[in-house]
């Protein structure tokens, strides 16, 4: 398996386990509180929902062989929700300045995502003693 794949199928693993034991099974009171800004529209149990439906689309995507618009897909996913999440807590900082934390944490991810998704796979093995 590919690293970028790797990374789809790892942070896919990621995001479905903190959107089903995070959230969905034990949504944390300060979470649900600076989250607010985005709970007035979207019932917390949907965005955990959203969390399990990006993770299984990053799997999927990583479990795909050569096929880049699927593993962009993927990497879409992962960095939607994170984005959001980072979003969410930035707006949280004037009313709560403990949210910087997570919201300097969750940029870091979605930034860090979509810099993995533009990087290129190294060539394999074989390729790579030729070139030397």
């Amino acid at each position: 398996m590919s690293r970028r794949r790797a990374v789809l199928v790892t942070f896919g693993a990621g995001w479905c386990g903190y959107g089903a034991l995070g959230i969905l099974a034990n949504p944390r009171q300060g979470t649900t509180e600076l989250l607010s800004e985005v709970t007035q529209w979207v019932p917390m149990a949907a965005l955990g929902w959203v969390w399990v439906a990006a993770g299984i689309i990053a799997i999927g995507a990583g479990l795909v062989v050569s096929c880049p618009r699927i593993q962009a897909a993927g990497y879409a996913a992962l960095a939607s929700v994170a984005g959001l999440w980072a979003a969410a807590f930035t707006l949280a900082i004037p009313r709560a300045p403990t949210a910087s934390g997570s919201a300097s944490i969750w940029v870091s991810v979605a930034v860090g995502v979509v810099v993995v998704s533009g990087m290129d796979d190294p060539l394999p093995r074989a390729v790579r003693k030729r070139w030397r």
